[in-house]
């Protein structure tokens, strides 16, 4: 059976760099790199979305990554157990009309013991914001290690 380690339970260490991984996924605008984390039957809230299984999910993420364009996200870890983690997290982005929002959210997130996710909770607001106000400003892909995170940022 496949993996995707850090597996379960999590340590303080492991669950960050969990995060750290979803977010270089998500930041990869890949929908099928980051569907492959989901287990096969794995159970989403996404706003009023509710995607079952990863084909779902790969095609929600195709969607959402064709409207918000310029995507950059940061994820911080917020809380976590033996094989659950909580996340906050900011994304910035732009409509096709150049209208940019800076999307903050939680997550909460459930794994089998291989380490997959086979449930992913996720509250969502917009704000809609300038493009001189934007913070996210490295190369589309993968945030630098030393580009702040949101406590550093003040979000």
């Amino acid at each position: 059976m496949e993996s995707k380690p850090p597996l379960p339970p999590f340590t303080l260490d492991s669950a960050i760099q969990k995060v750290r991984l979803a977010e270089d996924a998500w930041n990869s605008r890949d929908p099928a790199r980051v569907a492959q984390v989901y287990t096969e039957d794995t159970r989403w809230r996404n706003r009023a979305e509710f995607p079952v299984g990863r084909e779902q999910v790969r095609e929600f993420l195709a969607r959402k990554w064709a409207r918000e364009l310029d995507y950059r996200l940061i994820k911080e870890l917020w809380a976590f157990t033996e094989h659950r983690i909580a996340v906050r997290f900011v994304y910035e982005w732009r409509d096709d009309s150049g209208h940019w929002y800076r999307s903050h959210g939680n997550e909460n997130w459930e794994f089998n013991a291989q380490g997959l996710m086979q449930r992913r909770f996720a509250s969502i607001n917009d704000q809609p914001i300038q493009a001189e106000q934007r913070l996210f400003h490295w190369p589309l892909g993968r945030r630098p290690d030393d580009h702040p995170g949101l406590s550093d940022l003040g979000l």
